[in-house]
Order: structure tokens, then sequence, then C-alpha cells
């Protein structure tokens, strides 16, 4: 397998621009938000990264980032050998992002949103067809396939918008949060999935607050605090540590020491 990095994010920053509302509010005279700041890694085929810090402390607008939603305000993202930027839609289709901010439209059905996606993206109907079976059956929407989304469960409703997110079949995974709101069972049928796209060799990152999770899946570990990269290490040498909820914990005391 090849050993180049899939994904190199390099010192990556983003800045938002704060009203005079918002600057009062934060009690500060600065303009701008700093959300993330110098945050650097890169991540392999074949292999699961996980990425951890409370809320607020930088991982949505890093995915937001790494998938080309929006733009670093420094820095550089590259994938298989090229820059991601919001315009390169070469490159983006490889990826698949989940993300809580996918929004559904309530009255589709899962079968005609995973179909008019799949058109987004340039795949004939045969293809569209195939990866529906596949991934419907994988996570139980066949059922529901023309039921409309707006009268779907919540769970039901991550279930498709997995599905939808995984219809191009991407290099790179993101995955923000992939098992909320699911039952044991569907959540068990997202880790395996994961598992078997781990050794379909595709590169896949998760963003989680399920310690369990991390200690299942992950080959390595990132937690992000204050929107630069407090700790990162592979989690062989964090089970030595005593595993990724003590190290977690450890890191978030001494940063806030």
């Amino acid at each position: 397998m090849n050993r180049d990095p899939i994904l190199i994010a390099s010192h990556l920053g983003k800045r938002f621009p704060l009203s005079r509302k918002q600057q009062k509010e934060r009690r500060t005279e600065s303009k701008y938000l700093e959300a993330v700041r110098d945050l650097s890694f890169e991540l392999y085929q074949g292999e699961i990264f996980a990425l951890l810090g409370p809320n607020g402390a930088g991982k949505t607008t890093t995915l937001r980032m790494l998938s080309g939603l929006i733009s670093p305000s420094e820095g550089e993202i590259t994938l298989l050998g090229e820059k991601i930027t919001r315009k390169t839609d070469s490159v983006r289709s490889h990826i698949g992002f989940l993300t809580s901010e996918l929004k559904l439209n309530n009255f589709f059905t899962p079968d005609y949103t995973f179909t008019f996606m799949g058109r987004l993206y340039g795949l004939n109907d045969e293809t569209i067809n195939n990866r529906k079976e596949e991934l419907f059956n994988l996570f139980g929407v066949k059922d529901f396939a023309f039921t409309k989304i707006g009268e779907l469960s919540t769970g039901m409703k991550q279930k498709v918008s997995l599905a939808v997110s995984l219809i191009n079949n991407p290099d790179l995974i993101i995955f923000d949060e992939p098992t909320n709101g699911l039952d044991i069972l569907a959540s068990k049928a997202v880790e395996n999935y994961l598992l078997k796209l781990k050794e379909d060799g595709k590169a896949i990152i998760i963003s989680t607050h399920i310690f369990s999770l991390v200690e299942k899946l992950a080959d390595k570990a990132l937690i992000i605090l204050n929107g630069a990269k407090a700790y990162e290490d592979s989690m062989a040498n964090i089970e030595k540590e005593g595993g990724i909820e003590k190290v977690f914990f450890s890191v978030y005391q001494e940063e806030k020491a």
C-alpha cells in the first residue's frame, strides 16, 4: 500500500470577522475570532484518524476546511497531491463529508435524495442504483426508501445522511459524530463499515465525543483545544498511557493550568 500521505494539513488557520455586537459580547477589541491556528497533521491510506476536543475547540471549523466547504485563512490542505480549494471540484469529488449541518429536504424521499445527489456527482444511473442498493441495505434504509424524510425518525435521518455522504465512494471520509442518534445495532453497523473502508484503503477522519468509539476504531488521535493542536499520538502509545479518556483529561487539565 502507498505510504505517502493522502492528506496533508499544513499550518492551518481560520479567522472569522466579529461584528461590534459580537466584540462587545465577547469583551474583546479584536475584530476577528481565531477559530483554528497553526494546525498541522497527515493522514494515510487505510488509516482512521480521530479528532477530539470540547465544544468550541475548532473541530467543526477544521472539518469544514478539510472538506473544502470553507477556505483556510492561513496554511494549505493537499489531498492526493492536489491543493484543496472551494473551487477545486475535481479534488472535492474524492471527499465524503457527514456533518450535523447537512440538512435533508423533508419533502423528498431517501430514494429521490440519493439519486439527486448521485447525479450531482456525475454518476450514471447504474452506479447510483448499485450504490443505493448496497448502502440502503447496510444502514437499514431500504424499507423507508419512499417515505418522506420529514416523517422519518432522527436515527433514520442520520442513516440516510450516512448513505448520501458515501455515494461517491470517496477516498477521504470525514465523519462528524457518525453514530449520533443511532441505536446500538445501527452504531455497530457504522463501526463495522468504517473498519471495512479502512481495509479497502480509505482514509478516514472521525470527530466524536465517544471515547470507546475512538478506542475501537482509531489508529491515531489528535486533541484540539482553543483552536490549536494540544496532543497527537498513535493509539498504541495512547493505550500505554492509560487510554484515550485518561490522556484527554490530562491534556485538558494541563491546558487549563
